[in-house]
């Protein structure tokens, strides 16, 4: 395997700039350059030369010996200044020495995971921290990048190897024990397997990551000229949506991804629901239907009954003559031109949002290792009076959790993942 190098800092140009070399050739490599090495994990000041001895740059040069270094390898950081001529000129004398390559995006973070220095699901939680635009995604990633996910799943494994311990002690004692003794001790591990069942089961019912990422749904319905545009433009704070007195001005969906206090949301306002039989009219209405039932919060600004019994019902355009009382029923009153009003209705999303995210002192799975627990969860759960078949369902359950630490990743799937991140990560 090629040692290779990037730049992992930030891209040029910078004040300071860390040039990253990792592999086998990586102390031949920093020799090649800067001369005699400083001693494993100290700091030293050194000449950077070309092959011809021309001085390229003065930099700190930092080795740190493998395995226990960030990728399981012999790893040396450059720490150069940071300008794009210095940066090519190091770059471009490091890629003609034998043995070394330029490195390809999250190679240093997936030759980690090939030399167990993390796990698939620390590599996924660097990858989303990388990503992470509001708090609550920056909190789970950390979370996950830290390995709490690692350690959750690593504790139901070895549970889980507990138990099938004991299962196989069972069946391979059971001619040497009566059968009395053989039934309690079995129904005292089908109890603790449905324990460990219920425990994994209340980490895959939490609010998925995905929800910090993708946001919130929130969507505006109500029948026509009832202020939905109105109310999308001024939670968005921009003119995103046509607003008119005529009938039907909206006929699709209109989005607007919207960062408050730390959430995403995504605002959708949806064409009026009303009885037409303009073609094109009808396909709006379908379609708002559908964004309705799907939302994770609705904001229902008719006269009548929502349609959903957990939608925030608002009594709109309460700055217009006649309209100035809250009526029984709604939840909050919307006006215009009273910026109070939004500031309560944003108190209110905050709050709903709150029960529907990621808590930051909680696990939170990601969809495909929430599929992956619960099927697991299935397997602990797929009783049988037969020790044979239970130690059966044990060794699936423990398999299936070991797919979510990536033992069983294959080459596509990693690939998808590091693909996602940087050169020099």
């Amino acid at each position: 395997m090629k040692t290779i190098f990037a730049v992992s800092s930030g891209r040029p140009p910078a004040a300071i700039a860390v040039v990253r070399i990792s592999g086998s050739h990586a102390f031949a490599a920093a020799q090649a350059l800067a001369g005699p090495l400083p001693a494993p994990r100290h700091a030293s000041l050194r000449g950077l030369r070309d092959g011809d001895g021309a001085l390229l740059d003065r930099a700190l040069v930092i080795v740190f010996p493998g395995p226990t270094t960030a990728t399981g390898e012999d790893l040396v950081e450059f720490h150069c200044h940071g300008g794009r001529a210095v940066i090519a000129a190091v770059e471009g004398t490091l890629s003609v020495l034998p043995g070394l390559r330029p490195a390809e995006p999250g190679e240093f973070t997936r030759r980690a995971l090939t030399n167990g220095r993390i796990d698939l699901t620390e590599a996924e939680g660097l990858a989303d921290l990388l990503e992470a635009e509001t708090e609550g995604q920056r909190v789970a990633a950390m979370t996950a990048a830290e390995g709490r996910v690692s350690q959750a799943v690593r504790g139901w494994m070895d549970s889980v190897a507990m138990l099938s311990a004991r299962i196989e002690a069972i069946l391979d004692f059971a001619d040497e024990d009566d059968v009395a003794s053989d039934t309690a001790a079995f129904d005292a591990i089908v109890g603790e397997i449905d324990t460990l069942a219920a425990e994994i089961e209340t980490v895959v019912d939490a609010p998925p990551v995905e929800r910090l990422k993708d946001g919130l749904r929130v969507v505006i319905g109500g029948p026509p000229n009832s202020g939905k545009s109105t109310l999308l433009n001024l939670l968005g704070e921009r003119d995103a949506a046509i607003v008119s007195p005529i009938s039907g001005t909206t006929r699709d969906r209109i989005e607007v991804p919207v960062i408050r206090d730390g959430v995403a949301y995504v605002l959708t306002d949806t064409a009026g629901l009303i009885e037409t039989l303009d073609p094109i009219e009808a396909i709006g209405v379908t379609r708002a239907e559908d964004a309705l039932a799907a939302a994770d919060i609705v904001l229902w600004l008719a006269d009548t009954a929502p349609p959903r019994a957990d939608a925030i019902w608002l009594h709109a355009r309460a700055d217009l003559p006649g309209r100035g009382d809250l009526p029984a029923g709604r939840t909050l009153a919307i006006a215009q031109t009273d910026r109070g009003s939004l500031d309560r209705l944003w108190g209110e999303l905050h709050q709903r949002a709150a029960a529907m995210l990621p808590r930051g002192d909680g696990i939170a799975l990601k969809q495909h290792q929430r599929r992956q627990c619960g099927l697991a969860v299935e397997a602990l759960r797929n009783r049988s009076s037969d020790p044979l078949i239970v130690a059966e369902q044990l060794r699936q359950a423990r398999a299936i959790l070991a797919g979510v630490l990536g033992l069983d990743a294959t080459g596509e799937m990693l690939d998808a993942l590091f693909g996602r991140f940087c050169i020099g990560k």
